[in-house]
């Protein structure tokens, strides 16, 4: 690995862990621009779809595919780019990856037909699995000193989580000045500053050189286990049991099982087994799974509650949804500072702890709670969330070694994008059910499966929906709540002691 020190290192015999300088925090600074967009670009398109639609005249399957390739591209492709990053040098990837995500920009945002949009998504997939595995891998570099890597972790964590709930804002307003093109041609000028500062100020680093070619098979395993996961996951969420989601699952499962007997017998492997099988990253991995659950499961309540119960326009919705974001910049550094001083799984079963006690108060809602009351549970439950989320990134981090940072960070990443797919179905599943059983026998079919399908109906049909609709969410919550709960004891059984 080749890391160049700048002025602001110290560094020595018994001195202690290097420390970053000026420099590694500009450096810093950079790597959250594409951090940002590549996390927006999930939600981007939430308030563009009406235009694409209007525009291009897509069907219903190929918007779908629309919105969802993006998400199943970069699913499929972080664990391939991580390890790639490793041996090429993760500057040299992050650069490639700006490259493709700028270019893939033009072409979306001018794209004259649905299949040339879908292509163009899919790109962006690719770009963006370039550019997050590098981003947190290069902070494992830059930051040798724990604390300063846990406040560059803390400040990865909340500008990706700030990302998704800014890609809907953001789209918003450029849609109502602009049109659709421009939410992908906001990227320009970020990707256009991460390819002339990159070099000057990020360090090239990589793996040790390691012997034999890179393993292709390996890759085209993990593309072919992780991508029918992720999508038989989000479409049994969305439509609930088929055969064909169901079949996606089962297959890309036992080729889960092919990829991991693979890995055990390659001098090589993409996959460090072992380093999984430890508790400090194993351990993270499963907590920060299950916080993305609860996360993005209940997200999806919470955005529906605004817009179909409280009647609040999409945009005003996506500014209301960003108001819990002020708990989180006030507690993830919080619980960085307190976890120098205690240790950190006592601090990370605590931020789960707070997340439970928020969504338990969701759990208790009705249609006359006050909007109020919302706003400050949902800012408990989301604070405590990133903060435990921002604990267990950078002891995963700390916890790899710095010639495998890329690959170890693109299965956390790859961990987090399925616990926020099992999130839609778990937490979902929980939510149909509760709305079901708490509908009138006597309302039409469609009300009883959705609330959107109760909008069109009478006006008592539509108040019973939107009551249904509130127990739902509260039966999420509930869910959630349990959720939390686990990750907090699992926290402290699996990563007592393990700073």
């Amino acid at each position: 690995m080749t890391l160049t020190a700048s002025p602001g290192h110290t560094a020595g015999p018994g001195a202690g862990p290097t420390r970053a300088g000026r420099r590694e925090w500009i450096a810093l600074g950079v790597l959250m621009l594409p951090l940002l967009l590549v996390s927006m670009d999930v939600s981007v398109l939430y308030f563009a779809i009406p235009s694409i639609s209007a525009d291009l005249r897509p069907g219903a399957t190929e918007q779908l595919w629309i919105l969802d390739t993006y998400g199943f591209v970069l699913a499929g492709l972080l664990v391939t780019m991580g390890a790639l990053g490793d041996r090429v040098g993760r500057r040299r990837m992050l650069l490639g990856g700006a490259a493709l995500f700028g270019v893939a920009s033009v072409a979306a945002a001018y794209a004259h037909t649905p299949g040339a949009l879908i292509g163009a998504r899919a790109l962006l997939g690719l770009g963006g699995a370039c550019l997050m595995p590098a981003t947190l891998a290069l902070i494992r570099n830059l930051f040798q000193d724990p604390a300063q890597r846990a406040t560059a972790v803390t400040a990865w964590t909340s500008v990706m989580a700030s990302g998704i709930s800014l890609g809907p804002v953001v789209s918003g307003a450029l849609v109502e000045h602009f049109w659709w093109g421009s939410v992908f041609l906001v990227n320009l000028p970020a990707m256009a500053l991460l390819l002339v500062l990159g070099p000057l100020l990020l360090p090239e680093s990589k793996g040790a050189a390691r012997g034999g070619p890179f393993d292709l098979v390996s890759a085209a395993l993990s593309l072919a286990a992780l991508l029918p996961v992720v999508y038989g996951i989000k479409e049994l969420a969305k439509e609930g049991w088929a055969a064909l989601p169901a079949l996606a699952v089962t297959g890309g499962l036992l080729l889960c099982l092919v990829f991991v007997r693979r890995q055990r017998r390659l001098a090589h492997p993409l996959i460090d087994l072992g380093l999984i099988r430890t508790r400090a990253y194993g351990g993270s991995l499963l907590v920060n799974l299950l916080a993305m659950v609860a996360t993005v499961g209940f997200a999806v309540f919470l955005t529906q509650y605004l817009q179909s119960v409280l009647g609040q326009s999409p945009f005003q919705a996506a500014l209301w949804s960003l108001v819990p974001a002020g708990g989180v910049l006030v507690a993830a550094p919080v619980a960085a500072a307190l976890a120098r001083r205690v240790d950190r799984a006592y601090v990370m079963g605590g931020g789960f702890l707070v997340a439970a006690g928020g969504f338990a108060w969701l759990a208790a809602i009705d249609r006359t709670t006050p909007f109020w009351v919302i706003l400050v549970a949902s800012a408990l439950y989301a604070a405590g969330l990133v903060s435990a989320m921002t604990l267990a990134n950078e002891l995963a981090l700390g916890a790899a070694p710095p010639e495998r940072a890329g690959s170890a960070a693109a299965v956390l990443e790859s961990g987090q994008e399925l616990g926020g797919a099992l999130g839609m179905a778990i937490l979902g599943s929980i939510g149909a059910a509760v709305y079901t059983a708490a509908m009138p026998s006597s309302a039409p079919a469609a009300a009883r499966e959705t609330l959107g399908g109760a909008l069109g109906a009478p006006a008592s049909v539509v108040d019973a929906a939107r009551s249904a609709f509130v127990e739902a969410m509260g039966g999420a919550a509930f869910g959630a709540a349990v959720l939390m709960l686990v990750a907090a004891l699992l926290s402290v059984v699996l990563l007592r002691a393990r700073s």
